[in-house]
């Protein structure tokens, strides 16, 4: 079962996204840093970040073939 990001957590995320100018690589490598930390930690990485990975992988490789 997964854990559930505080409410603090996901705001900071979000701030640090809002941050990186709508650059998808950058809230990519965000969310990929938030996922180490937690399984660095030992923590369970929560499906909100398993989802924002996938969402932005995909429109890295999105906007890497000019959609």
């Amino acid at each position: 079962m997964s854990e559930q990001m505080g409410s603090g957590d996901l705001a900071e995320l979000v701030h640090q996204m809002e941050q990186s100018e709508d650059d998808p690589r950058q809230c990519y490598a965000l969310v990929k840093e938030r996922i180490s930390e937690f399984r660095d930690s030992g923590r369970v990485v929560p499906d909100e970040l398993k989802k924002l990975e996938k969402r932005f992988m995909t429109e890295c490789m999105l906007a890497s073939q000019g959609r």
